[in-house]
């Protein structure tokens, strides 16, 4: 076997784990809110990362797509799939939006400054990264990934056998947490679940796309979505069982996975908070250049100014908090992942129908 599946399956689950993530603040309002049953729903959320990615990178191999556009298009008619496209870009600077929020959560909760401190620091960042082409810093950050999951994990383990809360105490922590359907008219584990992995397909469908349409073996592109979905699968579980050992104390916090770092030591907090501010700039510059791609030409004057223009009017809108703006900004998106879900499923279903129908003919001549 090539290595193009493992490529196609680290680039996958690198577009989903970003900074909201790595914070833990996703994880605990999608799954952990729910209590011990949330469980079930980072396996629902698994599973359908496995089948999404698989179908998302197949479909693109066989079109040998240069673009998420031409997939959707495919998908939803070439109407369609302009609106969909456009309100996707609207949802994408929602998420840089909750990037500034959580780089001032960062500051506020690891260091006692101003929540604005580390929304204008970063908003300085990303503006500087996007007018000057500061490409080397991207690829650095880049390496800043395996240590930020080695972080996350090691907390997480450690965290897990060193609570000693029971499990009544738990579930009533859990009712505590606000969850992502709180807003529905029925809460539910089952609609986090399908939530997140909506949401984070809609942000993860533009990459996946142009990934898939790069690799021209169909089935090595289906197996590296599959590996990528299950990867996340297994990421979420663990994440979500070291979250809810320590829920007593996690209540009302911004940063989960920095006050569990804190509790094993101040050194471990201290490279974990780094790492998180590296993984959120790196998400919010990768949005915030993506919406204003939409606008102009990237590297050009007008490109420059509305990087400019939609950073500002970001860290602005950041000041309603970090939860506050993932708890809004992503079930909204998540409706736009629910469509693409629904496209692809029916791909998926008239696609099987089909080769049936070809098997049968085949059959009878």
């Amino acid at each position: 076997m090539s290595k193009q599946p493992f490529l196609i399956a680290m680039t996958f689950m690198s577009i989903i784990i970003g900074g909201g993530f790595a914070s833990g603040q996703e994880v605990l309002q999608f799954f952990t809110g729910y209590g011990a049953i949330g469980i079930a729903g980072t396996l629902v959320s698994g599973l359908l990362f496995a089948f999404l990615g698989m179908q998302i990178a197949r479909m693109s191999s066989t079109m040998q797509a240069s673009s998420h556009k031409e997939v959707l298009e495919a998908l939803f008619g070439k109407r369609a799939g302009l609106v969909i496209d456009l309100v996707l870009s609207f949802f994408l600077f929602g998420v840089g939006v909750v990037m500034l929020a959580g780089s001032g959560s960062i500051f506020a909760q690891q260091y006692g400054l101003p929540p604005l401190f580390g929304g204008v620091l970063l908003s300085v960042l990303v503006i500087l990264t996007l007018c000057l082409r500061v490409r080397g810093i991207i690829n650095l950050i880049s390496l800043i990934m395996p240590v930020l999951l080695l972080l996350v994990l090691t907390i997480t383990v450690y965290s897990f056998f060193t609570s000693s809360a029971s499990l009544e105490t738990l579930e009533a922590a859990a009712a505590e947490v606000p969850t992502i359907s709180d807003g529905w008219s029925i809460s539910h584990w089952f609609i986090g679940a399908v939530l997140y992995a909506s949401f984070n397909i809609a942000v993860g469908f533009p990459m996946l796309s142009v990934i898939g349409g790069l690799t021209r073996n169909t089935r090595e592109a289906s197996l590296g979505g599959i590996l990528g979905g299950v990867g996340l699968g297994v990421l979420i579980f663990l994440f979500n069982i070291g979250l809810f050992a320590n829920l007593e104390r996690l209540a009302g916090v911004d940063m989960p996975s920095l006050m569990l770092a804190t509790a094993v030591s101040p050194v471990v907090a201290m490279v974990m908070s780094v790492a998180l501010i590296c993984m959120i700039y790196s998400t919010a510059v990768g949005m915030f250049f993506a919406f204003s791609a939409r606008f102009a030409a990237p590297e050009s004057g007008r490109f420059k100014l509305f990087s400019v223009i939609f950073t500002l009017v970001g860290l602005v809108l950041s000041q309603f908090g970090f939860s506050t703006l993932i708890g809004t900004v992503y079930p909204m998106l998540g409706v736009v992942g629910l469509i693409l879900i629904v496209a692809l499923g029916v791909r998926w279903n008239n696609t099987r129908l089909r080769s049936k129908a070809q098997l049968a003919s085949s059959a009878s001549r």
